[in-house]
């Protein structure tokens, strides 16, 4: 497959006609080629250098009835993970504060359900209303919503719900049978009904062929509204869970995947999810390069490990890229805020020759500044 006989890439147009042979012919393309159309697009609809990040916080861990394959929170599968009750909202409260003061200007909240229930309403709504209160972004995935439950997260402020495809549906019934591919699109048409932005995307490295991952990107393509973030996920292999032995797909394989969604939603943040900490910082550049313009700070995603906060703050700045900021936000303040971080940082290492952050403690605060990002 050659850029001439190609499907174009440089088209400012939204498709929700996409077919799968099309997408077949985009991660056929070479590599190059692949990454340059992916670039065009890209700076068509975003500032290249800059990158939206957010904070996961999982709320509520383990004992979800679910089986799928690859998670750990799953009651099925014995994983060592300790599972634990709805967090109470002021720990929850003091999460968001850390992550606005890192620089995160998205806060998602997780809980391990298969559907949040009405007894627990209350409670998600007043996190969603304090959280928003603080001047972030909301984002919260619950599992699957009815349409109800949906329109009262929008009235309490959420911004975005995630509700990840996961896969094809092909190989759907490969990864999950405790519910149906219609259930998940059904979630989110009341998402989109609710006002809310949708949040999905999948996980790749599953032992999917590269038919499969291209499915998976014409289901959220597709769709009546393109997700206004499509998270892309590399495989976080648990022990305990049946995927913890599954082949390790290949990197180019993952970057392709990136880039190919980036053609194909081109007004959709592309979120560099999990896995990256297994990725060095030349990948991470690639990824970026073929259109990737969201991450998570932090630790941890959920119960799976992250890069931690000064590594990407480091990368950024050998990258020059710069995170997204809200109007009320100024570049100086952006810029002074981080230099401080990266200084405490480093500080930090040099004391104790650890680099890594423990997310579940306060962080000591810099000199007085106050964050203007988004």
């Amino acid at each position: 497959m050659t850029l001439a006989s190609a499907p174009s890439a440089q088209t400012t147009t939204i498709r929700n006609d996409w077919t799968k042979a099309e997408v077949e012919a985009l991660f056929a393309m070479p590599f190059n080629d692949l990454l340059f159309n992916a670039q065009v697009v890209h700076r068509q609809h975003f500032n290249p250098n800059e990158v939206q990040v957010s904070t996961l916080l999982s709320i509520k861990t383990g004992a979800c009835p679910e089986d799928c394959k690859y998670c750990p929170q799953s009651a099925r599968y014995d994983t060592g993970l300790e599972k634990e009750r709805l967090l109470e909202i002021e720990k929850v409260i003091q999460r968001a504060k850390e992550a606005k003061h890192v620089g995160s200007t998205r806060f998602c909240m997780g809980a391990a359900w298969r559907n949040p229930r009405d007894r627990d309403m209350p409670y998600i709504l007043k996190m969603v209303e304090e959280v928003k209160s603080l001047g972030l972004e909301t984002c919260m995935t619950l599992g699957m919503l009815t349409r109800d439950q949906a329109v009262a997260l929008k009235q309490a402020g959420l911004d975005y719900y995630n509700h990840n495809l996961d896969t094809s549906p092909e190989y759907y019934g490969d990864i999950i049978t405790t519910r149906t591919y219609q259930d998940r699109l059904n979630t989110l048409e009341n998402v989109r009904a609710a006002g809310m932005n949708v949040c999905s995307g999948g996980i790749v490295g599953m032992g999917e062929t590269v038919s499969d991952r291209a499915s998976m990107l014409v289901q959220l393509a597709n769709l009546p509204e393109q997700p206004q973030s499509v998270p892309i996920n590399m495989l976080v292999k648990v022990k305990g869970t049946p995927l913890d032995s599954v082949e390790d797909l290949d990197y180019f394989e993952f970057i392709r995947t990136i880039a190919v969604a980036r053609i194909m939603m081109p007004k959709s943040h592309v979120r560099l999810s999990a896995g990256r900490e297994a990725m060095n910082e030349q990948m991470q550049a690639l990824c970026f390069m073929a259109g990737a313009n969201s991450i998570f700070y932090g630790c941890k995603l959920l119960t799976t490990s992250n890069p931690d906060t000064h590594e990407d703050v480091m990368l950024f700045k050998k990258l020059g890229i710069n995170t997204e900021r809200t109007r009320d936000y100024s570049d100086e303040a952006h810029q002074q805020v981080l230099e401080e971080e990266i200084a405490q940082q480093q500080e930090q290492a040099d004391d104790s020759n650890d680099l890594f952050i423990d997310a579940t403690k306060p962080k000591v605060a810099p000199k007085k500044q106050h964050l203007k990002e988004a």
